[in-house]
């Protein structure tokens, strides 16, 4: 395995990452920005006020795009075995 392949993987590796991550970051910053809206329009700084509804949030991304991620990293691990095959 030259230079160019380990860094391939790695770019790869990354992408997946991102792939697998995102649902759930990209939920939790809607309701953290969502939320901030309501408390600044309302001057309501009460800090507790974000977690559960973010948890939930999270919690339910995580339920609604598990078969993408499973997906992406069952692609990602058959790629690795492949490649591993290969040699």
């Amino acid at each position: 395995m030259n230079g160019a392949e380990v860094l391939d993987l790695g770019r790869q590796a990354l992408w997946a990452t991102v792939a697998m991550a995102s649902p759930a970051m990209i939920a939790g910053l809607l309701i953290g920005v969502t939320i901030a809206l309501f408390q600044a329009l309302t001057q309501v700084q009460e800090m507790t006020l974000v977690f559960v509804p973010k948890i939930l949030a999270i919690f339910a991304a995580l339920l609604i795009f598990l078969p993408l991620m499973g997906a992406t990293l069952g692609e990602f691990s058959q790629g690795i075995f492949a490649r591993i095959a290969s040699f």
